[in-house]
């Protein structure tokens, strides 16, 4: 018996050996119950395979910042004149 957050709940083991031949099966069951199994070797606990913590839902980086910016003004045409520039004055 295992206590989880106040709640009682038997935890399913496994040999180490038996493990070892039914890897791949016994952590897709985990993924697809949510319930954690024990790798036990020689009857004392080795290992605990838990499921992995909920996908995390965030926009990502692209597009973060989207609508949180101003454009005050003309964003186009230059700042000062075309005269004013030194390259243009040879």
């Amino acid at each position: 018996m295992v206590t989880d957050h106040g709640i009682r709940c038997s935890m399913r083991s496994i040999a180490v050996s038996k493990f070892k031949s039914t890897c791949l099966a016994v952590l897709a069951e985990v993924a697809r119950t949510g319930q954690p199994v024990v790798v036990t070797r020689f009857g004392k606990p080795l290992a605990e395979i838990v499921p992995p913590p909920a996908a995390r839902t965030s926009r990502g980086w692209l597009g973060a910042m989207r609508g949180t910016g101003r454009i005050r003004g003309d964003v186009v045409s230059p700042v000062v004149p075309a005269s004013d520039w030194d390259a243009l004055r040879r």
